[in-house]
């Protein structure tokens, strides 16, 4: 059965030993007019489900067919895992059959075989020890797409929060706040609000690095002389923006109003305020890459896998957000 339609939207069911492939089954538990394709091992899939106590058939993928799914049916990209499936005990001999299902997914988005791609939890960790150097999906992403700066982006519902920096120790966050990120960063910011979320005019919001801000040079001078010089070039471009402003006040309903999208200099700047109204139910975005990418708000949460007890409103809201932007970059 063939049946015109979009592209699918594809997810990688992330660490075996995980949550992702529970909360892939979770989701196909009803019936589907646009199902998503899972890239994952059937054998993992079907062993897991049996320890979930969960009906399970599964469809192989075909390109091209887009037919509805019912209750209980998985579409699924088969790969084969090179280690163990038991969960709970990560094992690194899984790592090549990690990197090579998020190969796939991205190349497939690149040529327009897929409309999206939603990423289930991977642990860092375990790549690392099979010795393959891997600091992320969003880096090893940007590598595959040739794409030098990507934008780390959590939203749920009434807040997106970008970052200027992710994952750095505290003290290193000031030397990378250069007048040149920050005007990258922004720029990518302000383009995918306006082309993949379909947002006209986007009003950006900025915090500063320091308390208060900086407080006029008297907690620090980065917004003075790197941060207010960028804004205005910005501006002048015509882009609506606001700041360097204190985060602490940024943070309030009266702060947002009007807000698009707040930009925080640092990861702990802006994201517990996100995860605080929204875990759960928060989908994290990587902006800059030519495909739309966008994946769960948690961990693999080893200590859940296989018990049932895994919630799946993040990869829930994390697929509907990819749909959404991939319509809006259609209209755009």
């Amino acid at each position: 059965m063939r049946a015109e339609s979009a592209p699918p939207i594809v997810i990688t069911a992330g660490e075996p030993a995980g949550i992702g492939p529970d909360l892939c089954i979770q989701l196909v538990q009803r019936a589907h007019a646009e199902p998503p394709l899972v890239i994952a091992d059937p054998d993992l899939l079907l062993r897991r489900a049996a320890l979930l106590g969960l009906p399970l058939n599964i469809r192989p993928y075909r390109a091209g067919e887009h037919a509805p799914s019912a209750a209980g049916e998985m579409v699924v990209l088969a790969l084969e895992a090179g280690g163990s499936l038991e969960p709970g005990r990560p094992d690194p001999a899984n790592a090549a059959y990690l990197l090579e299902g998020l190969r796939r997914a991205a190349e497939g988005c690149m040529r327009g075989e897929f409309a999206a791609l939603v990423t289930g939890p991977l642990h860092k960790g375990v790549i690392n020890e099979a010795g393959i150097p891997f600091s992320g999906h969003t880096e090893y992403l940007a590598e595959l797409a040739g794409v030098e700066r990507v934008v780390m982006m959590l939203a749920t519902d009434g807040l997106r929060v970008a970052l200027l920096t992710t994952h750095l120790p505290l003290r290193e966050v000031a030397d990378k706040l250069t007048a040149e990120r920050l005007e990258q960063v922004i720029t990518i910011l302000e383009h995918d609000l306006r082309t993949r979320f379909g947002i006209e005019q986007p009003r950006i919001k900025v915090c500063g690095l320091n308390p208060h801000a900086g407080e006029d040079g008297h907690l620090g001078r980065e917004e003075l002389e790197i941060m207010q010089p960028a804004l205005e070039r910005l501006r002048a471009r015509g882009l609506k923006l606001d700041g360097p402003l204190p985060a602490d006040t940024l943070f309030t309903p009266h702060g947002l109003r009007g807000a698009d999208a707040v930009l925080a200099m640092y990861h702990d700047q802006g994201l517990p305020v996100l995860k605080h109204l929204g875990f759960g139910q928060a989908v994290n975005v990587t902006l800059g890459l030519p495909f739309i990418r966008t994946s769960v708000d948690h961990g693999t949460a080893l200590e859940l896998a296989g018990t049932g007890r895994a919630e799946g409103g993040s990869l829930a809201y994390a697929i509907d957000t990819a749909r959404r932007m991939a319509r809006a970059s259609t209209e755009s």
